[in-house]
């Protein structure tokens, strides 16, 4: 049985999830959560995380165009995340089945961590480029 750890994203869509609730219910979920939170790190099963702001900015296209941002519905706004340490995909799906915002309309997102981005591994693979890359040579371009 293998021993070796995989990295993980939970990220949290969803940033009004508190709107209707008393205050009781606000702190009680709210305690629940960073209790949840404080455990995974104890256990070494999380490594850190954050929640994110509502606002921020979106820099897109040739001309780096800068917007205000996100523009994504409430909803399906992300509004923190996890870093687990986990043995598998099924662990971090258990872990985000604890999540106390599921209940108030919270989703969680599982994504595993990736050993590079897409782009670079298709290049790798189709002969493109090598696996090593010099950030010297890199940086004198």
């Amino acid at each position: 049985m293998s021993t070796e750890k995989v990295d993980y994203l939970l990220l949290f869509r969803g940033t009004n999830w508190d709107k209707g609730m008393s205050p009781e219910q606000i702190q009680k979920v709210v305690t629940a959560w960073y209790a949840w939170f404080d455990r995974l790190k104890r256990e070494g099963r999380c490594s850190g995380g954050h929640p994110l702001q509502s606002s921020g900015k979106i820099v897109s296209g040739k001309n780096r165009a800068v917007a205000d941002g996100p523009f994504a519905e409430s909803k399906e706004t992300i509004g923190g995340y996890f870093y687990l340490h986990v043995a598998d995909e099924a662990e971090a799906v258990s872990i985000a089945q604890l999540c106390p915002g599921l209940d108030y309309g919270v989703v969680v997102e599982v994504r595993p961590v990736a050993d590079m981005c897409a782009v670079r591994e298709r290049a790798v693979n189709g002969g493109i480029m090598a696996k090593e890359i010099s950030l010297e040579a890199a940086a004198a371009r």
